[in-house]
């Protein structure tokens, strides 16, 4: 029964990481065109993170990551002080 479980759990490949971040920084670059590939990428992501975290290890990665959100749109809607 556990190999079975092993066999089921996708393993989190570097190349799911990369291409999140990179949806990530275009999107927040100003590409709002990317935010489709951002949300394919990420919820792939997250689905095989669920996989392997606890439920408290997931809750405190989902807070980081809404946090990190948090701030970078808050800087992406400032007012830029050098466009004059």
């Amino acid at each position: 029964m556990s190999t079975q479980l092993a066999k089921d759990i996708e393993k989190i490949a570097p190349e799911d990481i990369i291409n999140t971040l990179q949806s990530a920084y275009k999107v927040f670059q100003g590409e709002h065109d990317q935010l489709d590939d951002l949300l394919k990428h990420g919820g792939q992501l997250m689905r095989k993170v669920t996989q392997r975290f606890t439920p408290t290890q997931l809750i405190v990665g989902i807070a980081v990551v809404a946090s990190i959100a948090v701030v970078a749109v808050a800087k992406a809607t400032e007012p830029d002080e050098h466009a004059e």
